[in-house]
């Protein structure tokens, strides 16, 4: 099998142009071959290592996290930017009780709206998403990550997802031919809304 699951820079890095992040090829597939893109991988150390990567080497205007993610209601559907992100599999409240300090799991994007929720799991079980779902709207492997990178160099940071599947039983068959239609809607969403 061949290995697509590592950071590959399309295009060319530019200052103070947007820097569009995905994990994915299948989220890309539908952008122009001419719009710069990074593909980082799946997961928050692979988005983390990507984006901080690419940050070290360009000073770009906005970075923006574009992909899939799965929806822990059934009525959020279709494309959002997300206002807020957290981690979901990492719990701070034993680590700020044994150290006495405050640790940052939420990141405010200062847009009103959905919440997202990030961990290094493909959330494809219904129990799972019932208790997401009572703190986030939006589940996926990577905006926390992103988000995160780009706060720690001050660059701007945008999260825009959209809903590829419902999170349950269904959604590793679900999410191949969504991620297709996925890429679709990024592509139209960069174009109306970044100058790239």
């Amino acid at each position: 099998m061949e290995r697509t699951n590592t950071m590959r820079l399309v295009g060319t890095l530019r200052d103070h142009r947007p820097l569009i992040v995905v994990a994915l090829e299948e989220e890309a597939a539908a952008f122009p071959p001419d719009l710069p893109h990074l593909l980082t991988g799946p997961g928050k150390v692979a988005a983390a290592v990507a984006t901080s990567w690419a940050l070290s080497r360009c000073e770009p205007s906005v970075v923006v996290n574009a992909g899939t993610a799965g929806g822990l209601r059934d009525d959020v559907v279709g494309l959002h930017e997300i206002a807020s992100v957290a981690q979901h599999d990492l719990d701070v409240s034993a680590l700020e009780h044994i150290t006495g300090r405050r640790f940052e799991n939420v990141i405010d994007l200062g847009r009103t709206g959905l919440r997202l929720v990030t961990g290094d799991e493909f959330v494809n079980d219904s129990a799972v998403r019932a208790a997401l779902a009572r703190e986030a709207d939006l589940v996926d492997m990577e905006g926390f990550a992103v988000a995160t990178a780009a706060r720690r160099f001050g660059v701007r940071v945008r999260l825009v997802k959209f809903v590829s599947d419902g999170a349950n039983e269904s959604a590793g068959m679900a999410w191949p031919e969504q991620a297709r239609l996925a890429s679709e809607h990024l592509a139209r969403w960069i174009a109306d809304y970044l100058d790239v």
